[in-house]
Order: C-alpha cells, then sequence, then structure tokens
C-alpha cells in the first residue's frame, strides 16, 4: 500500500554532511529520510524556497520538455528500497495513455514539486528503512529526526 507524502524540508546530516530530503504523511506519524546528493538538494530547497532562477536547471528543463510534450505528471512513487538504495518511478499521461520511468527519488521528488504532483511512498519502503543496520551515531540521528516537529528543520543553503 502507499501513502501521501509531502516534502518536510532538506536536512544536512550532522555525521557525514549528506543532504537529507524528509519525507512525512498528512499525519506526520511517518517519516522517510532519503540520503541525497548536493545537487539534488539544491534543486529541491530552490522550488520549496520558490526561488528564482534567470535560466533553467535540469530540473525545470525535464518539466519543460513534459509541458512542451504535452504530458502531466500525475504522481510519483518512492516504490523501492534494496541494497541501501531507493528506487522511485514518475507517472507521466499523454492522451489517455500512462508511462512510467524509473527515477532516483531525488529526481523525481524535485520533478514532482515542480509540477505540484503527489509524491507516494510504499508502505513496505518505510519499514525497510527502519531495518538497515546502522552504527550507532546513524541510530542517534534517525532518532532525532523522528523528534523534531515539522516546523523546526531548517532550510539547506548551498
Amino acid at each position: 500500500m502507499f501513502l501521501l507524502m509531502k516534502v518536510s524540508g532538506i536536512a544536512l546530516d550532522p555525521f557525514t554532511n549528506t543532504p537529507i530530503v524528509i519525507l512525512k504523511d498528512a499525519a506526520n506519524e511517518k517519516t522517510l529520510p532519503i540520503w541525497i546528493g548536493f545537487m539534488e538538494a539544491s534543486s529541491i530547497a530552490m522550488e520549496l524556497e520558490k526561488t528564482p532562477r534567470i535560466r533553467p536547471i535540469t530540473h525545470d528543463l525535464v518539466k519543460n520538455l513534459i509541458e512542451k510534450l504535452k504530458f502531466i505528471v500525475t504522481k510519483i512513487e518512492v516504490t523501492d528500497l534494496r541494497d541501501d538504495t531507493f528506487y522511485a518511478r514518475i507517472y507521466l499521461k499523454r492522451d489517455g495513455e500512462e508511462y512510467s520511468l524509473d527515477s532516483r527519488p531525488s529526481d523525481a521528488i524535485a520533478i514532482a514539486l515542480r509540477t505540484d504532483s503527489p509524491i507516494y511512498v510504499n508502505e513496505e519502503v518505510i519499514e525497510k528503512s527502519k531495518k538497515i543496520e546502522i552504527d550507532e551515531d546513524k541510530e542517534k540521528l534517525a532518532e532525532l529526526l523522528d523528534n523534531i516537529p515539522e516546523g523546526d528543520f531548517g532550510k539547506y543553503k548551498m
């Protein structure tokens, strides 16, 4: 079963200095942190903050291509977690035909934000993410993320 989730914010893992996109369900009961790259974090943060851009960055370009080709993004899904790697799909529709594209979650999320598309996460992914063998520092981070109120996430700055 898939849960509708939203981007709660971008954080920086204090132990690895790696950006994390934080997804939360509507009831703020379930949280999914996904470690992502700096460029993707910057792209997501710019869209969250509605930062004006003089020229399109990569995710803006993808959005423009989707629109120019008369597709709509119906949703994105974070579908799996295997070998410490998250998997996602972007669902597109045109003329009644539906298409599904494999994607990194960070790219799918950046596109979903730009197209106002819903973000869904497979509940199994949330459960698998809790079972990842993590060291003591990351356990502390997971506990910290679970206990931070939604409004307290800082904005990610490059």
